[in-house]
């Protein structure tokens, strides 16, 4: 089975692949539906999607990732350590510090339809900028972390928190090089990610 088909299968709508390759994040929405939306502008974007509906496809992707671009030897840099723990099975060596390595893992906040980007904060960073971390990212995310819009992912995030919001903000938006100045606060002084999404079904 294809990508969208499993993707919007299943009872939902499907997006055609011409669709998805000349719709851009400029174009009307025409009232898509928020998955079908992030995917339209995220792959604009120029990020690498891959669509997992089990944690064991998950993990096989990942190992996709790494023989795929020969990281097999790479440290990767991580600030999660519950991430690391999910992954420990996966035998990559993981560092706190990002000069020792060329590959960022992470998970998100958000995922925003509106734009294609990936919300990020202190829980995620920690204190570094966006230019600070390794040029390749890979996130882990799953699909109820999708939202419309940054607006959106923003209240939530204020809801989960409450008294205690992370500091830190901001999106991860440029995936592949580009000469675009972006007027999103947001994204103000971000720099472009070579980045992968795995993106596991939890709806």
């Amino acid at each position: 089975m294809g990508l969208f088909d499993k993707l919007f299968g299943g009872g939902k709508r499907k997006v055609s692949k011409e669709t998805v390759e000349t719709r851009g994040q400029h174009m009307p929405d025409l009232n898509i539906p928020v998955d079908e939306k992030f995917t339209i502008n995220f792959k604009h974007n120029g990020g690498k999607f891959l669509y997992c509906d089990s944690i064991n496809e998950v993990f096989s992707n990942l190992d996709n990732i790494i023989i795929e671009n020969k990281w097999q030897d790479q440290t990767f840099f991580s600030m999660d350590k519950r991430l690391e723990e999910k992954f420990a099975k996966q035998e990559i060596n993981f560092t706190n510090l990002p000069n020792n390595s060329e590959i960022f893992f992470t998970t998100c906040e958000h995922l925003i339809a509106q734009n294609g980007s990936i919300l990020v904060c202190s829980n995620q960073l920690k204190e570094r900028k966006l230019h600070e971390l390794p040029s390749n990212v890979i996130v882990f995310a799953t699909t109820s972390q999708m939202v419309e819009s940054i607006g959106e992912g923003l209240k939530t995030i204020k809801k989960k928190y409450k008294n205690v919001i992370p500091a830190n903000i901001t999106t991860i938006k440029h995936f592949q090089p580009t000469a675009e100045n972006s007027d999103d606060f947001l994204t103000y002084g971000s720099s472009s990610k070579n980045l992968y999404l795995l993106l596991l079904e939890d709806l």
